[in-house]
């Protein structure tokens, strides 16, 4: 009776544990696949002073990355756009460009999210020119980051009529930016691989 009863216990104990490390491999699973950034919405649209980019990420950390930033490291993020005409002859001319870079922090003290948004690199430590806002949780960071609206791509008067032109999109987040031991390790996980490039075609404007 008693080796009965053990040798039921090994087998429940093993298909106990096999089950819990089939749960472990499917969170695992979930999590890597939520880890990415994608274009919901990329348009333009021309206003008197000029065209005005929009655009609507689907960006979504992977949990190494949120440890990272829990654990103290700023992570920074790249977007650009060019509006380029298109040339036959020769390489295409770029009419305008617009850039934004992105840095997030966690600050253990407040227990909040700290976000600098700047045209130009954000110096390691420095305000510069850049906007600073802070927020409770790390979804609504990243959503300040996911809605990019209004950004002047061009000059009206760099518009040009009657050609073919499109918009070349970009967005990254900056491996460079993180300690050097962070890079090394980084490079082979693909929750640090986050980038997109997209590249959106621009009707011609139309006519009086």
């Amino acid at each position: 009776m008693i080796v009965f009863i053990t040798h039921c216990w090994r087998r429940l104990r093993h298909r106990f544990d096999a089950g819990r490390i089939l749960f472990w491999i499917l969170m695992g699973l979930t999590a890597q696949a939520r880890a990415g950034v994608e274009i919901d919405q990329l348009r333009v649209e021309r206003q008197e002073q000029g065209l005005l980019l929009n655009a609507h990420l689907k960006l979504d950390l992977g949990p190494t990355v949120e440890e990272a930033l829990v654990k103290g490291v700023a992570i920074h993020f790249v977007a650009d756009a060019e509006l380029m005409r298109d040339r036959w002859y020769w390489y295409d001319r770029k009419l305008g460009q617009v850039s934004r870079y992105y840095r997030l922090a966690y600050q253990p003290l407040t227990r909040q999210w700290r976000l600098q948004v700047a045209s130009e690199p954000i110096a390691v430590g420095g305000n510069g020119t850049s906007i600073t806002q802070s927020f409770d949780t790390l979804a609504s960071a990243l959503d300040a980051i996911r809605l990019q609206a209004g950004w002047k791509l061009a000059d009206a008067a760099d518009l040009e009529a009657d050609t073919r032109q499109h918009v070349l999109y970009r967005f990254r987040l900056d491996m460079s930016q993180l300690p050097r031991p962070f890079q090394i390790a980084a490079g082979n996980q693909a929750d640090w691989n986050l980038s997109l490039n997209r590249q959106l075609r621009i009707a011609p404007e139309a006519g009086p």
